[in-house]
C-alpha cells in the first residue's frame, strides 16, 4: 500500500499548480481523500478532503475559491488543482486516505499518507 505525490515545485504568486497523488495497493474509489499541508515551523493542517461521493469539503477557508479536488479513478489518482497562489501557501503538502471513507479535518484517523511534495510560492 503506497501513496505518491508529485507536481509540487516554485511558483510565483497568482500562478496555479497541480498536484497529484497516486495510490497503489487500494483503490481510492471508496475513500475519503484529503490534503493537508504544514509550513515551516507550523503544525500539519487539514486543506480540504474528497468524500467518497466525490464532495468536497474544506477546512481551510483560504482554499475556497481556489483550490479543487478531482479524482481519475482509471489512474486511482487524485489531483489537487491549485490557482491563485499565495506567499502564504507555501508548505509540504500531503495527501491522506481514509479507507473508511469519512472526511476529518485532524490527522488521526488518516490510514495512509504519501511523502509529502514542497510547493514555494515567492516573487
Amino acid at each position: 500500500v503506497q501513496l505518491v505525490e508529485s507536481g509540487g515545485g516554485w511558483v510565483q504568486p497568482r500562478e496555479s499548480l497541480t498536484l497529484s497523488c497516486t495510490a497503489s495497493g487500494f483503490t481510492l474509489d471508496y475513500a475519503a481523500i484529503a490534503w493537508f499541508r504544514q509550513a515551516s515551523g507550523k503544525g500539519l493542517e487539514g486543506v480540504l478532503c474528497y468524500t467518497p461521493s466525490r464532495l468536497t469539503i474544506y477546512y481551510e477557508d483560504s482554499a475556497k475559491g481556489r483550490f479543487t479536488i478531482s479524482a481519475e479513478n482509471a489512474k486511482n489518482t487524485v489531483y489537487l488543482r491549485m490557482s491563485s497562489l499565495k506567499p502564504e501557501d507555501t508548505a509540504v503538502y500531503y495527501c491522506g486516505v481514509q479507507a473508511d471513507g469519512v472526511c476529518t479535518g485532524g490527522t488521526r484517523r488518516y490510514t495512509y499518507w504519501g511523502q509529502g511534495t514542497q510547493v514555494t510560492v515567492s516573487s
